[in-house]
């Protein structure tokens, strides 16, 4: 059996070769402290995220795309792999997990280890922005150059793509999460009020937007007081997440114009083209497309089903191996 695993930051999804996507969950897990032992995954545990008693702790082991605890993440891909597979299944599979294309040789190292702890039979990986690609539909073998874009939520990852390989890529530590916590800081220095990550992700998906708006939306939203310390509720409107997120948009798109700044001239000619493609749940970000399109003079656009790309992708390419060796990170 074969399973294709988009390990993320914020969710984490699993692909089975003709079935689809089976499993699309947060990246969370509660850890019940005095025994060390792991209570819920996934949305189970979301749920408990800033709710839990000194006796539970609810995180997320995955940091800026890469593994920030290794024993949880390995608990979580046993118990993601075993829900794929069933609980009684004969055979180990082989599993393909997509990373960051600003992985280290160690973080490398510590994915594959995980997967094979879990109980995986063998680990492929291979970088989100191939993975994108194949799962937007891109054929990524011809020698034409395509610019992928794939925004998460611990990292925002930019590859021009030929002949099945990167020519020219970059990953910034910037997405969805610090755009929540941006959301956060903004709420709490403009109106006095302290909200989770939770809430400041659902103004993000309510009401974000990457431009002004002319006819904006608000959002009420509950949190505490932070001079009184009181429960408060407050409206949040979308040029207001515009000015919170503004600084770390930069950083994106400074991201993308050093990548295109890098790429040869033919390969720039295809782009202009056929434009930038955007993956990712943090692509769904209204206007993002736009924005990015009037700061770089390319236009852009935003792939079909964004949030499902990069794990379509990784099923395609497990299921096409040999066509695929070449994009792999690396293989064991």
């Amino acid at each position: 059996m074969r399973i294709g695993i988009d390990l993320g930051t914020a969710n984490t999804l699993v692909f089975v070769p003709k079935k689809g996507i089976i499993i699309n969950e947060p990246t969370v897990v509660a850890i019940s402290v005095a025994d060390n032992r792991i209570l819920a995954v996934g949305q189970e545990a979301k749920e408990m995220l800033g709710r839990t008693p000194d006796s539970i702790i609810a995180h997320r082991p995955m940091k800026d795309g890469v593994i920030a605890d290794f024993r949880v993440t390995e608990a979580m891909l046993r118990y993601f792999i075993s829900k794929a597979t069933g609980r009684f299944a004969l055979f180990r599979p082989e599993v393909m997990i997509s990373v960051p294309g600003g992985i280290t040789s160690t973080e490398r190292r510590a994915v594959i280890d995980a997967a094979q702890s879990a109980g995986a039979k063998e680990a492929y990986l291979i970088k989100e922005t191939i993975a994108a690609a194949i799962g937007a539909g891109i054929d990524i073998s011809t020698a034409s150059g395509n610019l992928v874009i794939d925004l998460g939520g611990g990292t925002t990852d930019i590859s021009v793509i030929s002949l099945g390989g990167i020519v020219a890529s970059t990953s910034v530590r910037v997405a969805g999460n610090k755009m929540d916590l941006a959301i956060a800081d903004y709420v709490r220095k403009k109106h006095g009020l302290a909200i989770g990550d939770q809430t400041a992700e659902e103004i993000k998906i309510r009401v974000g937007s990457a431009l002004p708006v002319e006819k904006e939306d608000t959002v009420e939203i509950r949190g505490r007081d932070v001079i009184q310390g009181l429960p408060r509720t407050i409206s949040v409107s979308t040029n207001e997440v515009v000015e919170a997120i503004g600084d770390l948009l930069q950083e994106i798109i400074a991201a993308v114009r050093h990548v295109l700044q890098e790429t040869p001239p033919e390969l720039s000619a295809d782009i202009i083209d056929k434009g930038m493609v955007l993956t990712g749940g943090t692509a769904l970000l209204r206007n993002l497309d736009k924005l990015i399109s009037q700061n770089t003079g390319v236009p852009a656009y935003v792939a079909d089903d964004a949030p499902l790309c990069v794990a379509r992708g990784t099923g395609i390419a497990l299921e096409h191996l040999d066509s695929y060796k070449q994009s792999m990170v690396y293989a064991r």
